[in-house]
Formats: structure tokens, C-alpha cells, sequence
């Protein structure tokens, strides 16, 4: 908020109002910096209702001859905590008795009331249901897997390293008309839930067979790592993720395949997090003139993230090394 004798509020409105009452409105207003129109509508307020005419009013309608009418709010209040209804319980009752009330308007009266929780309508205002992290408790024990799709990068660079409209990126639109490779790119990752190791390959698509090649090949790299046995593979509802042949891929080495809730990408956080910090710190980062050359700069950030770049998830040290801490205290564990 301003402070009280910024320009525009209440006080400086005053002092324009006053200054109109010897020159003409158009040159007060022309002076500060306002339209005429604005000028003498704060001029008008303040001759009907003096000082308070300036103050600033709320954007509110009038009137709102849609609005919910009072006693169907009342009712819907007492069946939501008589009942514990749902608001689309409530809005079916509602169409039953001949009233039109979508279901969103039903739940924005939930919020409004302040009882479209569960937890909202218990007696003592207690909760029925524990918020809890998903956490990996070991090493393989959730892998989860995501393909980014970026745009490719013409030979010589795109409007990012040259600016729209340059000679480079009329260039590059030319070449797309004339048949040039153009399009898309998929960067399809992996990261281990516990140690944050992540492996990063850059393909043409994201098929069902691409993915089931990469997916083999990231379980190479983790066994590597010493994560010799996955137990959960966590994906997203993508076709490439739901195809036949990559479930029987992943059912036949991993314990489970857990797909996560449709339009719910913070059950897969995990790698939605890493591709937010791959797009932050290498894809936008750096301009570059070439799509080989953000390959070759694709594997060496597998290299940089898992052995050189902090991670909190491992109180700073890189994800490498808390996978082999994690590793030695299982062994000793079970020794």
C-alpha cells in the first residue's frame, strides 16, 4: 500500500480537485499526468460529497442479480454440517428441488463459510486425515521416471541467441519451410527418490520403445550406483508410460509400477523438481548455437549433478554421496 501523501491517493486528488477551481481541468490534468475524463470524475465526487468523494471505492457491482439467493445458502450450510455432504451431494439435491447450482458454486460457498474441509465440520474442529511426505526409505525404492519436451535448436542457433526477427531467425524459419529438421526434443529422465541420483538421456521421441530403451539403460546406470534392485517405478498416465510393453518391462525387474493420480504431478515431485532445475540451470542457462551442442552438454550435466552440484535432500553434499552413505549404513544394518 502507498503511503498517504503518494501521488493519486486521496490527498493528491484533493490537491488536483483544488487547483481546478481556477484553471482549467484539461491543464491540471495534462500536468499530472491523468487523463481529463479521470480528472473531473474525482472533481464531480468531491463537489457531491466533499473529502470522502476521493477515497477509493470498491470494484464491486451494484447490483449482482445472479447471486446466490440467501436462503439456498443457508440451506446449503445446514446440509454440509448436518449431513457431511459433498458439494456435488449438495448440488444434486438442490437440481432435485428444481434449483440450478453448479457445483462450483457450491464449493466457493464452502470456502466462503469456511467448512469445505472435512475437518471443518468435526465437533471439536479435529482432522481425519494425516498430510504425509512420500519418502523413499532405501535406495531403489522409488524411481521415478518423466519426459520433458523442449524445443530443437536449429544449426547456428534460434531467436534466443540471435533475438526475434534477426537475420539468424529468419534464417532458421526459411529452412523449416524448406523441409529442415525441425520440432521437438525429449529429454527423459530418472531419479532415485532416496539419493536424488538422476540420469538424463536426450531422444528423438517418447514412445513406447524409446522409453523402454532408456528405461533399461538408466537401470544400468543405477546398478552402477549400486541400486541393483528397483521396488517401485513411479511414472505419470503418458502413453508411453501405459503402453503394454512397458508395463511388462517394468513389472519383470521392478516390484511394482505405480502410476500417480491423473492431473496430480506432485505425487511425482521428485523428477518434476529436477527438470524444473534442469530447465533453470542448464536448458536456459546458456544459449546455444546447436542441438548437438546441448547433447554433449546434457551428459556432462549427468556428471555435475550427481557428483559435483549440492543437494538438501543430502544435507548439501552432492546426491553420489549420500547414495553410498546410504548404502554402508544398510550394510550395517544388516550385518
Amino acid at each position: 500500500m502507498s503511503h498517504a501523501n503518494a501521488p493519486f491517493t486521496p490527498e493528491g486528488r484533493l490537491r488536483l480537485v483544488r487547483r481546478c477551481a481556477h484553471r482549467p481541468i484539461a491543464h491540471v490534468a495534462a500536468e499530472a499526468g491523468v487523463s481529463r475524463q479521470c480528472l473531473s470524475k474525482w472533481k464531480a465526487r468531491f463537489d457531491e460529497l466533499g473529502e470522502v468523494g476521493l477515497v477509493d471505492r470498491a470494484c464491486v457491482p451494484h447490483a449482482s442479480p445472479t447471486q446466490l439467493d440467501p436462503d439456498l445458502v443457508v440451506l446449503i450450510e445446514s446440509w454440509r454440517r448436518e449431513h457431511k455432504w459433498s458439494a456435488r451431494a449438495i448440488h444434486l439435491e438442490l437440481t432435485r428441488r428444481g434449483h440450478r447450482v453448479s457445483v462450483a458454486t457450491v464449493g466457493r460457498w464452502l470456502v466462503r463459510l469456511g467448512i469445505s474441509r472435512r475437518r471443518d465440520i468435526d465437533p471439536d474442529g479435529s482432522t481425519n486425515r494425516t498430510v504425509a511426505r512420500i519418502v523413499a526409505r532405501y535406495p531403489g525404492h522409488m524411481v521415478h521416471l518423466d519426459v520433458k519436451k523442449v524445443g530443437r535448436i536449429p544449426d547456428g542457433g534460434g531467436w534466443r541467441a540471435h533475438g526475434r526477427g534477426s537475420a539468424a531467425d529468419k534464417a532458421a524459419q526459411r529452412a523449416k519451410t524448406k523441409g529442415a529438421k525441425a520440432g521437438y526434443v525429449y529429454l527423459h529422465s530418472a531419479i532415485d527418490g532416496y539419493s536424488r541420483l538422476a540420469y538424463t538421456e536426450h531422444l528423438p521421441n517418447q514412445t513406447a520403445a524409446t522409453t523402454i530403451g532408456f528405461f533399461h539403460r538408466a537401470r544400468a546406470f543405477f546398478a552402477a550406483h549400486g541400486i541393483g534392485r528397483l521396488v517401485r517405478v513411479v511414472t505419470d498416465n503418458g502413453p508411453n508410460y501405459t503402453a503394454k510393453a512397458f508395463v511388462r518391462t517394468v513389472t519383470a525387474i521392478a516390484s511394482r509400477h505405480q502410476r500417480i493420480r491423473p492431473h496430480t504431478p506432485r505425487n511425482n515431485g521428485k523428477v518434476e523438481r529436477y527438470n524444473r532445475t534442469l530447465t533453470e540451470e542448464l536448458l536456459y542457462a546458456h544459449i546455444w548455437t546447436s542441438e548437438g551442442e546441448r547433447v554433449a552438454a546434457i551428459k556432462i550435466w549427468n556428471i555435475h549433478y550427481n557428483y559435483h552440484r549440492p543437494h538438501t535432500a543430502a544435507g548439501d553434499p552432492p546426491p553420489a554421496s549420500r547414495l553410498h552413505q546410504g548404502v554402508t549404513n544398510l550394510m550395517s544394518q544388516n550385518s
